[in-house]
This record gives C-alpha cells, structure tokens and sequence, in this order.
C-alpha cells in the first residue's frame, strides 16, 4: 500500500493542511485522483508520498486523468499557498476543472483537435519593433516591461517572439485582461505563428473547459495559450514566454480568495519555468514602474505607430461647466454630436465612451473646480444621501454635506451620475437612421463585444457605446471619432488609484483612432480639463504624469511605498458590523506589529446582499507584517492582500 499527501479541491474544506490517502497502486506526483471527502467526493491533487501515517487513512477511489499535472503546476501550486495564504482547496481548485467526470478516466477526445492555421506575409517590422526584439533577444533578463504607446505594435512583438519559442519547441502564455480582446489577439498570432492556439476564458461551458483542460494536458505539440489570468495554472510543461497584455489592468486582480495579482503569479511562473516574461502596456501602472526601475527590470519604450502612416487625431476638450456647450443634449456636447455627424456622412465609425467605474455619487461645484475631499487621505468624499453626509470610505472621515461651494459661494453643487443605457437611448433619438450598438457587463452571451468583435471591425456597426472593455488595445479600421463622456468621473473616486485609472484609461481611449487607418477625432467631455491626469493623458506625457503621481504616494504612503491589507466582515446588521470591526481593532493593537491601521469604516458600498459591509486597511513596509495578521485573523473576516483599490 502506497500513501499520499492530496490537496483536495472541494470548496467544503476549509483546512490548510494536505489529506492523507493510501493507494494500492503507485500514482505519480500531480496526478488528478477521486478520494472520499466526509459523506462526499472530491478532486484532489497528489502533492508527496509518505510513509504510513498513524492513523487509519481512507483510499483513493480512483485515478481521474491519464497524465498528471505538470512538476511546474506543482511548483506554482507551493509558491500561491505560501504567497497568497487560504484554504489549500482554494488554491488547488485553480489547477483542476471542477467539470471533471468523476466515474470514468477523463480522455481528451483527439477528433476535436484543430489544425494550425497558416501564417501570412506580414508588413515589415518597424525600426523600434527591430529594436525591442534584438534587447529581448540579446539579454539574460527574465523580465522586460514593455512600454509601447497604442499603436506602437506590441502584439507583433509578442507574436515574433512567440513565433521564435513554438519554433523551438516550447510552449507560449499569452494573458489577455478582457475576453473581448481574445479574438483580435488570436488573429494577430495567426498571422505570425503556425501553431495550435487555445483559448481559454471564463465564459466556457463546463464541458468546453473540461475538454480544453484536457486537451492541453495531453497534448504533445507546441501550443500557445491564450486567456485572461486563469491562463497561469493551464497544465503545459516547458513554457518559454509568458506575456501579460494591457498588464496595468485591474481586471488582472483576482477579486475573491486567493485574491492573486496575475503579475506576481505570471512572475513566479516564469522563473520556475526559466522562462521569459514579458508586461506590456501603453500605461503601466504606477507600482510596477517604480519597481522595474528599483530592480533595474529593462523598460523597453515603443513611440512610434507601427504602420508607418501618418495620421492626425484632432482632440478638443470641453468643459462641462460650459452649459453653451449642451444646447442640444443635457450628456453629449454640441462637438461631440458634429463629430458623429460629420463620422456618419463619410461613413465613418463612431466610439462614445463612458468612463465610469461605478455609480459615486460626485460632490462638486459646477461653477469652478472645486470638489469634496478628505483632509487626511485626500481622497474624494462620497455622498450619502439617507444621512446627508459625505464619508470617506478608507479612513472614515465624515461631515455634513455642503450647500454651497466653499472655494467659491456657488449653490451650483451637484451630485451626477449617469449610464450607457441612457447615452444609447439619446443617441437612439438624435441617430434614428445609425446603427448603434451598447457594449457592457449588461450584454447577454450573444451580444457581448468578443461575439460581435469582426463585425464592429467590418464597420456593421456605426455608433459604438460603452465602458472600459472597449479601450483596451482594440484597433478598429474604421473608426474616426471618439467622444468621451465624463473623462474626469474616475477621478472622484474615494481610492487611491484614481488619477492613475484616468490617465489609463484617456490615454488607452484617445489611442483607439490615429492609429494609421484614418484622420480621428476625439471629443473629450470633462469637469476638470486642467487635472494632471487628463492634461498628461492627452499631451502623452508620461514623465509628468509619473512623477507627480510617485510624489504623491510616498506623501500619503501608498504602494509602492508600502504593502496593503484590506481586511472585511460582512454582518447583517449595521450594529454587528460596528461590534465585529471594533473587537477586530482591539486584537490588532495589542499585536506587536510595526503597521499603520485605518478604520474600521464603512466599504463603498456598505449594504450588498443583505449585509452591511465594514473594513480595516492596514498599511506596512513589510510584507511578512500582514501575512502575520492574516493568520491571526478572526473567523467571519476576509482579507485581501495587496489589493487592487481600498474600495
């Protein structure tokens, strides 16, 4: 009889301790077994063989998969227990689909494989393409971040280095942060790579992900993975180039335990496979360039557009204020509705964008520049209007809400908010005769971006509305205005990553025209056109942006100045939650910690799904302070480390 260290997958377990079973047959490390769990079965994962244990252990019922998982997937699968602490079913269930068959052996059925397409004859690589790739080439750095501005071509870059890995044998990682991206990447590789590319994304059926698992696991050719973050625990042995894409997006922060930052996973990937990783982004985020430029990480930078063309994009900043500016609509500019008019006799394609990252509710004057901040964290103020109160959501901060501007005496004080479903409808009754099309997390299966991507590249559709998912890396041939509706709304978030979520996401906007197909226009809608952000974004100029942002973080003593911890009780009751975050702050002080604590305040949003929602953000220089809280922490708490927003 053999016996095994598992990691089981099933959610019910909520232990950080491998299970011991016993085999009467040999099973090798990773393999993918049946093992009784309790009164039910569960997937698990064969970590270690040890000797008989004192007690009396239960028998694995059967193998569930012919090969086993990688001796990288394992390597990861220790690194994300020890980095990113939780229930070891938690981490281990980001290896194994939990669509398992659990009856049979589960085979891949090779009849569904695919052919590699053949690539095609691709214009040549520009000067700066040239140049990025003979650096890459030429070091023995693990990591590079790829600084190219849109257009500037780093997809090619990908896809020539790709090209060079599948060549010689090796397997490719390639992270996408929106499933809509997924398709123009998956054409842009095959017209580089003559190779099997698989896709994988969260909105499979659990068959389709099953098979695709499988099909990764048994296969004996080069293959190139394409994906969002669940990408990284694919089964593939030997990969030699990951690349996370439009790495600054926080799409790449997994929300919900283990809470893992796809960046630090892609990181340790890549060095357990010795394999080359590279981020790459228009906008890095400010965090990740401060820490490539401590660690001497190459920061490669692309400029110029990789087509060559010359292109202008005219860009026109209105100020909302200016209510001479809204005679025909209350949301769309006069400019932005001639822009579109003008689009639409040459028929030409439209983009009308909304930069919103919520529903907050905004306290500002409309008649200067004034707006409602907390005087400790210098954060926005968020208004309340069951209380009449705006609160800080990060240090709790909280006064009576104003009636009139402070800076200026105007009663102009405004609280605005408004949705793409509402834009869609007004330009449904000032277009009648275009095509107008709404893309957001609203769309159902069959109307979401990714399935109708060729045709909003074709030019089927002449008005395009929607959020954030539209900006990331999209090149659309016909498009010639961009109109951005409340450029400045993100900047009155209650986070610290608020200008650096602005200048993202203008500077990511305006790049969708320019870019070599057609002379743009990009109308830019905004309460604050003096903001660093905005200015920055629209004049491309990154150094001042960076600077002034790194400034400001090591003032208020943001990362990455410091490692965050947000921890969260969620209770049904106000009163409840109050009791538990109080008992909370009491344990916390009489640890001995070298840690700033802030709170406990009220989330963003306090009541969701019936609860109400408290946190406490713990601010350290060391990492190891907060993994000690972690493992210190009451039941009924959850945590997140290094979180993406304190929101």
């Amino acid at each position: 009889m053999k016996y095994y260290q598992t990691l089981v997958t099933s959610s019910s377990y909520y232990g950080k301790e491998a299970l011991t079973y016993s085999s009467p047959n040999a099973l090798a490390l990773g393999s993918i077994v049946l093992v009784p769990l309790r009164a039910t079965q569960s997937s698990a994962i064969i970590i270690k063989e040890v000797t008989k244990p004192s007690f009396a252990s239960k028998e694995v019922i059967r193998l569930l998969v012919e090969a086993p998982i990688p001796r990288a997937s394992l390597q990861l699968l220790a690194w994300m227990q020890n980095f990113y602490p939780s229930a070891s079913s938690v981490a281990a269930s980001l290896f194994v689909p939990s669509s398992l068959m659990p009856s049979k052996l589960n085979k891949f059925d090779k009849s569904e494989s695919e052919k590699p397409k053949e690539a095609v004859k691709l214009p040549q690589l520009s000067d700066e393409q040239v140049n990025v790739l003979t650096k890459i080439r030429k070091s023995d750095a693990q990591t590079y971040l790829l600084h190219g501005d849109t257009g500037s071509g780093k997809t090619r870059v990908y896809a020539e280095l790709a090209h060079e890995v599948i060549t010689g044998g090796s397997n490719v990682i390639i992270l996408t942060p929106e499933i809509g991206l997924t398709p123009q990447m998956v054409l842009n590789l095959q017209q580089t790579i003559q190779a099997t590319i698989v896709i994988i994304h969260s909105n499979l059926t659990l068959k389709e992900r099953r098979n695709i698992w499988l099909r990764i696991i048994s296969s004996k050719n080069p293959l190139v993975i394409v994906g969002p973050r669940s990408a990284l625990f694919a089964p593939i042995p030997n990969v030699k180039l990951i690349v996370v894409d439009e790495f600054h997006d926080q799409a790449y922060k997994q929300e919900q335990s283990p809470y893992y930052s796809s960046i630090r996973v892609a990181s340790a990937l890549a060095n357990i496979h010795g394999a080359k990783l590279i981020l790459g982004s228009a906008t890095p985020t400010i965090t990740e360039y401060y820490i490539a430029t401590e660690k001497h990480i190459p920061i490669l930078r692309m400029e110029g557009l990789a087509s060559g063309k010359s292109t202008k994009t005219h860009i026109e900043v209105v100020n909302a204020r200016d209510k001479k500016s809204y005679t025909r609509n209350s949301f769309l500019s006069d400019s932005l509705l001639k822009a579109i008019e003008h689009a639409q006799q040459n028929k030409k394609q439209s983009l009308v964008f909304l930069n919103r990252r919520g529903t907050a509710r905004l306290v500002l004057c409309q008649d200067c520049d004034w707006h409602a901040v907390c005087p400790s964290c210098d954060l926005p103020l968020t208004y309340h209007g069951d209380t009449h109160t705006m609160r800080c959501h990060t240090c709790g901060y909280k006064q009576t809400s104003v009636v009139s501007c402070p800076k200026c005496g105007s009663s102009e004080i405004i609280f605005r908010s408004i949705g793409t479903k509402s834009i869609t409808e007004q330009l449904t009754r000032l277009f009648p005769d275009a095509r107008i099309q709404r893309f957001d997390s609203d769309n159902s299966k069959l109307d979401r971006f990714d399935q109708n991507y060729q045709a909003v590249a074709n030019g089927d559709v002449d008005i395009i509305v929607g959020t954030q998912m539209l900006v990331k890396g999209l090149d659309l041939p016909n498009l010639a205005v961009v109109g951005v509706v409340a450029a400045d709304s993100s900047l009155y978030f209650p986070d610290y990553t608020a200008e650096e979520q602005t200048y993202q996401i203008l500077t990511q906007v305006v790049g969708r025209v320019g870019r070599g197909h057609t002379d743009g226009t990009v109308i830019v809608q905004t309460y604050a056109p003096d903001g660093t952000a905005q200015i920055a974004a629209l004049q491309k100029d990154w150094s001042l942006f960076y600077n002034q942002q790194i400034l400001e973080r090591q003032q208020y003593v943001y990362p990455p100045f410091c490692y965050l911890l947000k921890l969260t009780c969620a209770r049904k009751t106000q009163k409840s939650a109050i009791q538990a975050s109080d008992i909370l702050l009491k344990r916390l002080r009489s640890m001995a910690i070298h840690a700033q604590i802030i709170g406990p305040t009220p989330r963003f949003n306090e009541k969701a799904s019936g609860n109400f929602n408290w946190q406490v953000i713990i601010k350290s220089k060391q990492r190891s302070e907060l993994l000690s809280i972690i493992s210190n922490l009451p039941s009924g708490w959850s945590y997140d480390i290094d979180p993406s927003n304190l929101l």
